[in-house]
């Protein structure tokens, strides 16, 4: 059985995404033994049905299909965040949402979801996708997340308050299309997280309008504004201590020899120090941590001063 990791941020985060999908494939000793990359999650900014965090900026047309081959070419799918808890079935017509979907339908590609009418609408207009039930639904009572699993969905990801409820897990049928998120960074129980939620949905669209359609924006007064959250400023190791936070130690000595293989590693719009050391924890063995991290930030700075040197002679 492979143990399946889910990576943060396949646009944001594809230098060091594919750093890693590609020293595995070089390196399988430095990993944890049957690790296997099994997607990376999030959307092109500014996708508009993107939900969870705020995807900000924009992306030039033709980098869209460059990306998505880059990830399928290794094998790995590219799995979109389409979460948005505030979209209107009004935004279903949304022209770059529709371009990026058309983009990666092949078959491999993914797409979380969150909205009963988006997705009725990609099951019908997008049939090739696999889908994947949200932890944006923040479905915590037993019986819903029996019938959630009962559902057409290739993965459930699991709300992080399950993370250490050790009986019910235990007890918990289909394992194996459970997904864990590893490393929250939302403390537990938060109480105001549907609003966080929500808040970030209608940032996200107040976003895409101000890019595609900044004249007819329902949103601008969200422009801007933040919504106040310390735990969106938190290092790695400070969410180690959490209860809902599963150790490296639990995930392979515990939660898999229970049956669990997919585990999705937040990190969507954190610091890159701390998503790559997330990667260090939960991947790569402990006696080559150090020397994978410091090869990793020596090759990565190297890129990206490349990178830069580039845009700068254009």
């Amino acid at each position: 059985m492979s143990i399946d990791f889910h990576l943060p941020d396949f646009c944001g985060n594809f230098r060091m995404n594919l750093y890693i999908i590609d020293l595995l494939a070089k390196h399988k000793e430095l990993f944890y033994d049957d690790v296997r990359i099994a997607s990376s999650y999030g959307c092109f900014p500014p996708a508009l049905w993107n939900g969870g965090r705020t995807a900000v900026g924009t992306v030039e047309p033709p980098f869209v299909p460059y990306l998505i081959k880059e990830y399928n070419k290794r094998g790995v799918p590219i799995r979109y965040t389409f979460t948005n808890p505030c979209i209107t079935k009004e935004h279903l017509s949304d022209k770059f949402c529709n371009f990026i979907t058309k983009a990666a339908e092949n078959g491999l590609n993914e797409i979380i979801v969150n909205v009963d009418f988006l997705e009725e609408y990609i099951r019908e207009k997008y049939p090739r996708y696999p889908l994947i039930s949200s932890t944006v639904k923040q479905i915590e009572n037993k019986q819903q997340l029996l019938n959630e699993l009962e559902k057409d969905y290739k993965l459930v990801v699991l709300d992080y308050n399950w993370n250490n409820r050790f009986e019910e897990l235990e007890e918990m049928p289909r394992k194996d299309k459970i997904e864990l998120l590893v490393n929250p960074y939302c403390s537990p129980a938060c109480k105001r997280r549907r609003d966080h939620y929500k808040f970030l949905g209608r940032l996200q669209i107040a976003n895409s309008y101000d890019t595609f359609s900044p004249g007819s924006n329902p949103m601008k007064n969200m422009l801007g504004k933040e919504f106040p959250c310390e735990n969106m400023n938190l290092m790695f190791w400070d969410t180690v201590h959490y209860s809902t936070h599963i150790s490296v130690k639990d995930l392979y000595e515990k939660y898999v020899p229970m049956g669990y293989s997919n585990f999705k590693i937040e990190g969507r719009m954190m610091n890159a120090v701390d998503i790559l050391e997330s990667f260090m924890y939960y991947l790569i063995k402990p006696e080559h941590r150090d020397r994978v991290r410091n090869q990793a930030l020596r090759d990565l700075l190297r890129q990206t001063k490349v990178a830069n040197r580039r845009l700068g002679n254009r």
